[in-house]
């Protein structure tokens, strides 16, 4: 599965992105073949232990109102790590209300966003099927780990489920349309060429569709990243942004080591795969 990094393993969605035929053939959109060797490894990284919550060590306690908790975050009574596990207590808390949010914004891309009914049509052109059925929001939760990051995600492609939508993460209508569109270019991927998405044998096929749904689908614009990120840079800033988020994709690929292999693979297919905007014209957001 791929997943988009969040700006602040996901579950399953039912469906499929349907496949009636073979993709059609033609060389990979993205490993340049004067590449350096594959840099994957044979072994999957182990992950930093999962913390869970001790009232005693966090101040946070489930069983008292939220209000009460709020409070003790604003006076200082909740630390970071409480803090942390109380906002995704209030998550599961509204979680059919997000998800109920979600669907609404999801449906209204569907029918009026540009750029996701273009690659809707860009997917049944390769006998693909993207609808609410193979789309769905759900909770996703976060992880906080003992090396003290927390692991976040805003979506996630899997091309045996389809395109999952993390609800709680979605802030608002342009969010889940930058989201869905990022995870549209990788179901495209998907059906038009044969990617090795867990980077069984090399992570630059990972890569190379990492770059292009970063670049292609509008998270990386300048207003995105000024805003919402807190980036005001006016050289290079959409292809840093592209790179970073590519890198962070990558790092999350269990076959990926750590992160000077992210960006040593990304590094390897950028010049291809970052001027690869099929199947659109050009950058269109």
């Amino acid at each position: 599965m791929s997943s988009q990094p969040s700006d602040t393993p996901a579950p399953e969605a039912p469906g499929v992105p349907t496949q009636s035929s073979s993709p059609s053939s033609s060389s990979s959109p993205s490993p340049s073949t004067n590449s350096s060797p594959s840099t994957s490894s044979s072994s999957p990284t182990q992950f930093p232990r999962i913390i869970e919550n001790d009232p005693a060590r966090t101040g946070f306690d489930p069983k008292t109102a939220w209000w009460i908790n709020y409070f003790k975050i604003l006076t200082g009574g909740i630390n970071r790590e409480g803090a942390f596990h109380y906002r995704e207590w209030r998550y599961r808390e509204r979680e059919a209300e997000d998800c109920a949010r979600c669907e609404q914004f999801r449906d209204w891309a569907f029918a009026h966003s540009p750029t996701v009914r273009f690659l809707r049509e860009k997917v049944e052109a390769l006998n693909g099927t993207l609808d609410k059925n193979n789309v769905v929001c759900r909770r996703c939760p976060a992880r906080l780990t003992d090396d003290g990051q927390v692991h976040r995600s805003s979506g996630g492609f899997s091309p045996g489920h389809g395109i999952l939508i993390c609800a709680n993460e979605v802030r608002n209508r342009n969010h889940l349309e930058d989201t869905l569109a990022h995870e549209m270019v990788h179901a495209w991927d998907h059906l038009r060429w044969k990617v090795d998405w867990m980077g069984d044998k090399d992570l630059k096929h990972a890569a190379c569709t990492e770059i292009r749904a970063a670049m292609l689908s509008g998270e990386c614009r300048w207003t995105r990243e000024a805003w919402t990120r807190g980036n005001w840079t006016l050289t290079q800033q959409f292809q840093d942004c592209v790179r970073r988020r590519a890198v962070q994709s990558v790092l999350a690929r269990p076959r990926c080591k750590d992160d000077v292999q992210a960006v040593k693979v990304v590094n390897q297919v950028w010049d291809s795969c970052f001027s690869d905007t099929r199947p659109f014209d050009e950058v269109y957001r």
